[in-house]
């Protein structure tokens, strides 16, 4: 299916201030981008690189005064995310290299510490894919999707305090369950169709059968089309915007995710 969605930005800025933002999907196996636009109020340099992980990077100077950011995407992604249940896992020995960062504790995923946990959720479920199912059901019947509830990101060990937590936080949770598995899995920041409140949404996805798959503590189930943004280890890495200096006030943000007819261009 075709999906349009835009994310707007607006901000008050007091001295000119260095950004990163982190805002342009890219195609790939389970996305293609048809058509995309990135408009900066006012028009200022902006330079692009690729991070370690692949994302698409714009790093620019914002002028003092108001300064706004607004993308928008066609995107084709498909209806429902893929589920492989019994799906295999697979021994560290044969993992590809690139997902071996995905291994290691992280700054909001201190794996390390969840070894005896992990191993008592999935305790009984087939190594792989079934056991990152039994850590999602967990989540869901131990924490509360509390959207709009946490402004400062916590960590899994935090979360795992708490009974109510946000999406990137249950992420956070749910990949440092994982990786205490050896099982590589990693955060995804993108767009999520009919989410509610909209919002920009996160998940993660693990590594197992040879590939990766969508996890999602917060929804029901994977249903509705899923554009993912950026990946990284945990929220450090997939900020959709970071500012140096002194602070800068956030003025309004507001993300769009519709469906649409394919195009004709």
């Amino acid at each position: 299916m075709w999906m349009h969605a835009t994310c707007f930005l607006d901000f008050n800025i007091p001295v000119a201030t260095p950004f990163l933002f982190m805002l342009r999907p890219r195609s790939g196996w389970q996305q293609w981008v048809g058509r995309e636009q990135y408009v900066l109020t006012p028009s200022v340099p902006a330079v692009e690189f690729t991070d370690p992980f692949g994302n698409l990077c714009q790093r620019l100077v914002a002028p003092p005064g108001q300064f706004s950011v607004h993308t928008s995407v066609d995107i084709e992604s498909a209806d429902f995310s893929d589920t492989a249940p019994g799906a295999p896992f697979v021994e560290v020995q044969l993992l590809p290299d690139e997902t071996l960062p995905f291994l290691l504790p992280s700054r909001y995923c201190e794996s390390d510490r969840f070894s005896q946990m992990a191993s008592s959720i999935v305790a009984g479920w087939a190594p792989g894919y079934d056991q990152c199912a039994a850590i999602v059901d967990y989540i869901r019947r131990t924490t509360q999707y509390t959207p709009g509830a946490g402004q400062e990101i916590i960590s899994a060990c935090e979360v795992n305090q708490r009974s109510q937590a946000v999406c990137r936080d249950m992420a956070h949770l749910g990949i440092a369950c994982c990786r205490a598995l050896s099982i590589p899995a990693r955060m995804v920041v993108g767009y999520l169709e009919k989410l509610q409140p909209m919002d920009l949404h996160a998940w993660f996805e693990a590594y197992v059968g040879g590939r990766w798959y969508t996890f999602d503590p917060t929804q029901d189930d994977l249903q509705g089309g899923r554009v993912a943004i950026a990946y990284g280890r945990d929220a450090a890495d997939v900020a959709i915007y970071t500012q140096f200096g002194d602070p800068v006030e956030l003025l309004g943000m507001e993300v769009t995710v519709e469906r649409m007819a394919a195009p004709s261009y």
